[in-house]
């Protein structure tokens, strides 16, 4: 199961040290296969993560589509809304969009919040 592991605040002494600890475990000689994101505030990740752009993100998941077309005919939503949606998705890093379609990589999406 591939993960993505989303981080909502924290600093960047805190993305610095996530980073070093892999790279500490890959030149022990583990294989270190983790991938992270981090949005700077709550409000940045809620305005990204809307309830529409989760089912999006879950839709593509099970379903890769060809097409923004395709996606938004396969969800009932409008083309321009869809569209809007995925590349704001895409800009965040939650799914790729490519010439061969719109999909989410991930099979599991975990967010810790800092408070």
């Amino acid at each position: 199961m591939s993960t993505l592991r989303v981080h909502v605040g924290g600093s960047f002494a805190d993305t610095k040290r996530r980073a070093l600890d892999a790279v500490e475990r890959a030149k022990a000689g583990k294989r270190v296969r983790e991938n992270h994101l981090t949005f700077a505030s709550w409000d940045l990740f809620a305005a990204t993560m809307t309830q529409k752009r989760l089912d999006l993100l879950r839709h593509v998941h099970r379903h890769p589509e060809a097409s923004i077309a395709s996606l938004a005919r396969a969800l009932g939503r409008d083309y321009k809304r869809v569209h809007d949606d995925v590349q704001a998705l895409a800009d965040a890093g939650l799914i790729d969009r490519s010439a061969g379609g719109v999909r989410a990589p991930y099979d599991e999406i975990q967010t810790a919040v800092v408070l």
